[in-house]
């Protein structure tokens, strides 16, 4: 017993000294989506004050690909010395693991849970051309035309197809999946009309929606959002107790020591926590602020992954 406190004791001391020194050279923050969806713009603003904070600086690196496999497992084999650090929405971490029987990486034991970053609102968008201006007249066009009318989704299972499912589930309706790369390339293909229709975040949606290029049938949230009082709710609109959402967070590879995802939670905390990032970054997307320590991050996602199980069972989500 002695020989183990003391083997702890001074695993626990060379943490600490790696956190103080921590970081001793370039980091990564690595995105598994394309450039210029909301897990991208989150992961660059993150990096841009970390930069400014540490004095080292800190890159952000696109994997998009593959439903985010190759990027999860890259990080998951970096050195655990917090320099490489990962943004990422939930999908791969409390979705998959319902879905697959044996994963690559292991959701547990390979990421250290740093915080949960931004929170935001989907959005039911679609092209101007699509012939129906509400929730009820979506629901009454797909019925008349089952298995017809595509979606975009950024990602399999990811939240953007999740949201679908469980809408169509709840709907008694049938779409088809065209499966993404990222939301950006999703969106731009609806305002194209090449498909025509999604479910995406509000921020993402506005620029288009409000330049006409789109049309918005309704919001996921529980209420109306301040920003658009006018925008029904999918609850209100049709389909009660329907609610969409989508989170984004930060991870380190799993090993990391904790006095280093202390250290990196720490920095993230205040850079939320300033009320110029907040103006700059947090208001105009409508990005709801999750920091938490670390701790309290790790119990969300094992509530989340409880959450999400629900939702694929009730909606018979299974893989293709």
């Amino acid at each position: 017993m002695k020989r183990w406190l003391i083997a702890l004791a001074v695993l626990t001391q060379t943490g600490i000294a790696a956190a103080q020194d921590f970081p001793s050279k370039p980091v990564r923050i690595v995105v598994p989506t394309s450039p210029g969806g909301v897990t991208d713009t989150t992961a660059r603003a993150l990096a841009q004050r970390l930069t400014e904070m540490w004095g080292q600086q800190v890159l952000v690196e696109n994997r998009a690909g593959a439903n985010h496999v190759p990027a999860m497992e890259y990080v998951a084999k970096a050195p655990p010395d917090g320099h490489m650090l990962m943004v990422v929405a939930e999908a791969p971490l409390v979705i998959f693991p319902h879905l697959y029987g044996k994963m690559s990486y292991d959701p547990l034991k390979d990421f250290a849970p740093v915080t949960a970053l931004v929170g935001i609102h989907q959005a039911l968008i679609a092209h101007p051309s699509l012939p129906a201006n509400s929730v009820r007249e979506l629901v009454a066009l797909g019925k008349s035309r089952p298995g017809q009318l595509n979606y975009g989704a950024f990602g399999h299972l990811s939240s953007g197809h999740v949201n679908m499912e469980m809408f169509q589930s709840m709907a008694g309706v049938k779409f088809v999946a065209v499966q993404y790369k990222g939301a950006t390339p999703a969106l731009t293909d609806v305002i194209g009309g090449h498909i025509p229709m999604m479910f995406i975040s509000v921020s993402s949606a506005l620029p288009a929606y409000r330049a006409g290029q789109i049309k918005m049938l309704a919001i996921g949230s529980s209420h109306r959002l301040a920003e658009l009082p006018d925008m029904p709710t999918v609850a209100e609109a049709g389909l009660p107790g329907f609610e969409s959402r989508s989170w984004f967070a930060l991870y380190a590879t799993g090993g990391t020591p904790a006095p280093i995802v202390a250290r990196i939670n720490d920095a993230t905390r205040r850079i939320f926590d300033d009320p110029a990032f907040r103006q700059r970054f947090l208001t105009p997307y409508l990005f709801e602020s999750m920091i938490t320590p670390p701790e309290q991050f790790a119990a969300f996602l094992r509530s989340e992954t409880e959450r999400f199980g629900k939702i694929i069972r009730d909606a018979n989500l299974k893989l293709e």
